[in-house]
Order: structure tokens, then sequence, then C-alpha cells
């Protein structure tokens, strides 16, 4: 199965409204479809999310400087196809996370492609453990007016939609107001509705610490990335031996030798990092073995096209995350409806790869070369 020719495809695709986090805004949803050809005519194809505004750039390292070395490869031959595709990141003067992403890009489509051919979607081919997550929405932003009695509302929207959670953003108020925040939405989601928290580092250790206490009762699944980014090592590591609520973190690593210093340092309970950030599935997966190895458990923040498969293919997986749908518009076109959310579950699509099926009428209208 001879990779062909690849391609690659800016889309920004503007949101119903804004959505707030501690430290950023979203306005619009701005990702890159990526298609690699096959011989015999397979199309190997994802869509990945970017937040970072540098679009352009991860499509010209993708067709420009990734293509000429995997064309005439076998996609099959997936490290292979990966350690090629490394001198992307080897510019010294530019940002390697740039290359990573293009990485990542190129490597989710290459395994959509190996699944495609094996007629078997990509959860199963990497384990199979399960078929059916935990499904949790990523919630409670900081948008304009909104109120306490707002954010109970959000949470009681969810259970209807069959979502049995949330991942509450935290962090872009005071402890103490976040709090009040944390503990409105754990009464309006009741005992049974899984609750974790997201910082997105705004905090500093004694701010988290703060909160972790103010919040003691709410029986938090975790508290993800709960102190700044200068020192979040040692700080988490010092939180998590004053807190019993498990420290989640790793969606700000790029590489999987990143992850394991935060293993190391005792710092993290559940690792978070990102597929599309790390350079694609093959460099994840890496990082789930370490975390077998740590008693870590895996989680992925967002991409809910990709994370379902890569959670359910793992015993220590947690639960698949997913926005509302003014918040992932492609999500909802290209993989799943709210129908598929039922009593907190979510059963994986049975298409093989990851079993996207991306409507054409979105990337004509939307794209962006």
């Amino acid at each position: 199965m001879i990779i062909e020719k690849i391609e690659s495809i800016p889309l920004k695709i503007p949101l119903a409204r804004p959505f707030p986090g501690s430290s950023y805004a979203y306005t619009e949803q701005a990702t890159i479809v990526t298609r690699v050809y096959g011989s015999g005519g397979l199309i190997g194809e994802s869509y990945n999310n970017d937040d970072f505004g540098c679009m352009a750039d991860v499509v010209r390292i993708v067709t420009q400087e990734i293509a000429p070395l995997l064309q005439g490869r076998d996609a099959r031959n997936v490290e292979a196809c990966w350690q090629a595709m490394l001198p992307v990141t080897k510019p010294a003067l530019r940002d390697r996370r740039l290359g990573l992403f293009a990485m990542g890009c190129v490597d989710c489509a290459i395994w959509d492609l190996v699944g495609k051919s094996l007629n078997s979607p990509l959860y199963r081919l990497w384990g199979g453990y399960r078929d059916e997550l935990p499904v949790i929405a990523i919630g409670g932003y900081y948008e304009e007016d909104k109120t306490i009695a707002d954010y109970s509302r959000e949470m009681e929207e969810y259970t209807a939609l069959g979502i049995g959670g949330c991942k509450l953003k935290v962090g872009g108020l005071s402890p103490a107001e976040d709090a009040e925040r944390t503990r409105a939405a754990r009464a309006a989601g009741g005992p049974g509705f899984t609750l974790a928290v997201d910082a997105n580092t705004a905090w500093s250790r004694a701010q988290a610490l703060e909160f972790a206490r103010a919040t003691v009762d709410c029986d938090l699944r975790w508290f993800e990335e709960p102190c700044h980014w200068q020192n979040d090592r040692m700080d988490m590591a010092e939180l998590r031996k004053r807190i019993d609520v498990p420290i989640c973190a790793g969606q700000s690593e790029l590489t999987a030798a990143g992850c394991r210093d935060l293993m190391n340092a005792g710092a993290i309970d559940v690792c978070n990092i990102q597929v599309t950030w790390c350079g694609g599935p093959t460099a994840w997966r890496r990082v789930a073995g370490m975390a077998a190895c740590y008693g870590v458990e895996m989680a992925h923040t967002g991409d809910s096209q990709f994370a379902p498969h890569l959670i359910a293919s793992l015993p220590h997986g947690t639960c698949l995350e997913v926005y509302h749908p003014d918040r992932d518009p492609m999500f909802y076109s290209a993989v799943a409806s709210t129908d598929d959310f039922r009593d907190g579950k979510y059963r994986l699509p049975d298409r093989p790869g990851w079993g996207l099926e991306i409507d054409e009428g979105l990337v004509s209208k939307y794209r962006m070369d």
C-alpha cells in the first residue's frame, strides 16, 4: 500500500457563540483536513484541530516537506514513516511545535489508511479493550453574563443529552468564586454525575490548594493543569501530596519524554497528552504504554474524532470528552450526533479507521487555501 500523494486543506468554521476559558477564547474552529492517498484507491484522512493560529505553516510543512519524504513508502510501515518525518522538527530557528503538528496530521491520516486497508476500526486494531466509553462534556466556559444558575442549567442540559458528566472550566476567577461554580455544578448534576475541573495552568500552587480545599466535598474526578506552567512539575507534585483529588496533566507537553518526566516527578495521576500536538497516535501510544507502567490513567482533551479510539483501546483509559455542538461542529458533522450519547455512554463507530465521514460541502465552504 504505497503512499502516492498527501493533501492538506485548512478550514476555519465560525462558531455560533464564543467559548472563553481562563486564558483564551474560541470564536472559530480551525482545523486541517489531511488526506493520504494509497495505491489501490484507498484514502486515509483526518482532521486535526489547530489552536495556535499556525495553519498555513503546518499545511506548508505537510505538503512541501513531509510529502516528499513519504511518497513511495508503504503506509503499513507506520513506525518507519514516523521516523522518516522526524527531520521536520529539527530546524533550530523554527518553532518545533509546527513540525510535530504537521507530523500529527499525517500520522493520523496514515493510521486511518491502515485501518481501512484491514477493514477495522482503530480502537480494535490497537487492542479493543472495550467498545463503549463513559462520555463527559467539556463545559463551564466563562460566557458573558453567565450566572451560577446558568451553570446549573448547563449541567442539566448535558444530562438531558445523555452525557454523563462535565469537565468544568476553572481558573478564570478567584479560587473561592470558582469553587462556588463547582459546587453549583455538582449539586445540579447529582451524585452520579462525573465532575472534573480544568484550570488550564491558571493558578499558583497556593491558589490551586485553596480551590481543592474549598471543593473537597464535590467528589471531583480529577483536577486538570492546576498550576502555572513555569514550575508545574514540582508544583503539581507538591499539590498532589496535599489533596485527595487526582491530578491530570500532559496536554501542554509535546513529547513522550515530557510525559515521562511528569510521571517520574510524581506529578500526575492522569496523563492527557494531545495526539494532534505530539506527533500523532504513534507517539501517543508510546506515552500510554509508559503510563501503564507508572499506574497512570490516560485521558484526552477534545479531538473527539480521535480520542475514543485511543482511550477505548486501553485498560487504563478514562472517558470520552466532547464539546457542545456549538463548539465542535466538525465532530457532529463527521463522526457523531447527540443521539449517540445514551445514559452517559458513547458506543464507538464500527466503521474502519477513524470512522470519519467528512462533509465535502463543509470543506468547500470553509477552506482557507
